[in-house]
């Protein structure tokens, strides 16, 4: 198939080579200069990119990412023809995406919302999960292109759905790495060894795939960004404001903002958002 493939982050670079070395027809673009993959077209503009391609895909950082990239002047929108399928795994609001799909379903144009999990090794490896909302016989058709980037399609339901989806578990993934982080940090100003607490933690009911994967690198110092904070902080501000829309509270979320928001402030954006654990060890005086 002919892709167009917007975005080479950390996610989208691994997910463009992929679609490469499975045989597609590959042209990419990013917005900084000289970004590159290898067998792929280098397109100078979104637009450009889009020219002649059955399928759009993004990954890119945010709602108002998405939003340049298809509608400003050189964006997707301006090469949009009937037939054509926009996919988009970055993860933004639900709200929006629907917004987005209703204005290119004017020119016949479907939009399937396909956020991702597996963080940057299942990228790389061709092992992501795509939490996917959009028409059933459209997401069929990407079967071949999904199979190429990851290991696992969840169809959650319309388009906007997949987007809910991603939100609603990057909310929990938020929420057990800081009950996992208070709780290593307390261990270890009790004088309990950190990876005493690991062990036991993983022994126990309250075992998780986010421990399994963080655990490692909090006990190595090891805060090189696989799932940058930033990101993560505008994952959290993106479900504060979307549960504001839908009158739902979310109390618990709202405190670890804070912690996000001071670690920011710490200069903490471009590290893992494990990092966090960093500030609670700095206000129990515990060390390395």
């Amino acid at each position: 198939m002919r892709i167009a493939f917007l975005g080479l982050g950390i996610m989208g670079r691994p997910m463009a080579s992929n679609l490469v070395k499975a045989g597609h027809e590959v042209a990419v673009w990013n917005r900084t200069a000289r970004q590159h993959v290898d067998g792929a077209r280098t397109a100078v503009s979104p637009a450009e990119a889009a020219k002649d391609a059955e399928v759009v895909w993004m990954c890119v950082a945010d709602t108002a990412a998405v939003e340049r990239v298809m509608f400003s002047a050189d964006g997707v929108e301006q090469s949009l023809r009937e037939g054509m399928v926009i996919a988009d795994s970055s993860t933004i609001a639900p709200s929006a995406t629907v917004k987005f799909a209703q204005r290119v379903a004017e020119k016949g144009v479907q939009w399937v919302d396909a956020p991702v999990t597996g963080s940057k090794l299942g990228a790389e490896n061709g092992h992501l999960i795509f939490i996917v909302g959009g028409p059933q016989v459209t997401v069929e058709s990407m079967d071949p292109l999904f199979k190429a980037m990851g290991r696992t399609v969840i169809h959650v339901g319309e388009t906007g759905k997949g987007q809910a989806a991603k939100i609603c578990m990057n909310l929990q993934i938020a929420m057990i790495y800081e009950g996992f982080a208070e709780g290593l940090t307390l261990a270890k100003k009790l004088g309990v060894d950190p990876h005493k607490m690991v062990e036991l933690v993983q022994a126990s009911m309250i075992r998780s795939g986010v421990v399994d994967y963080k655990a490692p690198f909090v006990l190595r110092h090891d805060y090189s960004p696989n799932f940058p904070l930033r990101l993560m902080h505008k994952d959290i501000h993106l479900l504060l404001d979307t549960a504001k829309e839908v009158r739902v509270k979310l109390p618990g979320l709202e405190t670890v903002d804070e912690i996000y928001e001071l670690s920011s402030e710490e200069g903490w954006d471009d590290l893992d958002y494990a990092a966090t654990i960093q500030l609670l060890e700095k206000w129990a005086g515990v060390t390395k």
